[in-house]
């Protein structure tokens, strides 16, 4: 990390930097204004934790998109066949105002007792609707944060489960969230019955199938459970 704070004109970005929860917003609103005349920035992530901001401009290419559809097929079939309600969130913001805001590629309401957040452009108030029950980081070159402080950030939000997907190598990095610590496991807690290895499959599968195909074969596995 380090102690940097982005200036009144340019944003300091892919690190964490010491900032306010003012001056993370104001961050954010710079970001933009600014993503009108700099496209990187216009699909740039927004994180704060404990005291520290970090804008995320790092590159999303093919591997990122396609393992991101691939984890969201995972979920939403197993939700479905195996009558888990669920709600999905893709790149969606979360903010539990003056602490902490979070953007993972997908985030999941899971359980019949959630609320639906109301449909519009501002960030799900943690606040009144708690945090998502899991929350899924496709790390195609942001594995050692994904890992590290995000981790540590969703752990303080509440999520109750967290995945790291290291896109390089087709790995699935499973965490189980309980009194502000977490733990790996290898079998899904909030998605009961799914195991890390199954996903795993299913992204390897990926990288020479297509997706009616990969969506054939979770089918069949996730319907042999009974």
């Amino acid at each position: 990390m380090v102690n940097t704070l982005p200036s009144s004109q340019n944003l300091t970005t892919d690190t964490w930097v010491r900032a306010t929860w003012e001056e993370f917003l104001a961050a954010c609103d710079r970001l933009s204004v600014q993503s009108d005349q700099h496209p990187d920035l216009e699909k740039a992530r927004c994180y704060y934790d404990a005291g520290w901001m970090r804008i995320e401009t790092m590159g999303i290419g093919s591997a990122h998109g396609q393992d991101n559809s691939i984890l969201a097929a995972v979920v939403t079939l197993y939700g479905t066949l195996r009558n888990i309600p669920h709600i999905a969130f893709t790149n969606g913001s979360f903010r539990k105002a003056g602490e902490r805001e979070c953007q993972p590629d997908l985030a999941y309401y899971v359980g019949s007792g959630v609320q639906r957040p109301p449909k519009n452009n501002q960030p799900v108030d943690v606040n009144a609707y708690g945090a998502p029950t899991l929350a899924i980081e496709i790390a195609s070159t942001t594995l050692n944060d994904d890992l590290g402080q995000k981790r540590l950030l969703y752990e303080r939000l509440g999520v109750q489960e967290y995945w790291v997907v290291d896109v390089q190598h087709a790995i699935v990095i499973a965490f189980a969230v309980a009194e502000g610590g977490s733990r790996q496991i290898q079998v899904s807690q909030v998605l009961p019955g799914l195991t890390m290895r199954t996903v795993e499959e299913a992204l390897q599968q990926s990288q020479t199938a297509d997706d009616t195909e990969v969506n054939r074969w979770l089918m069949q596995q996730f319907q042999d459970l009974g």
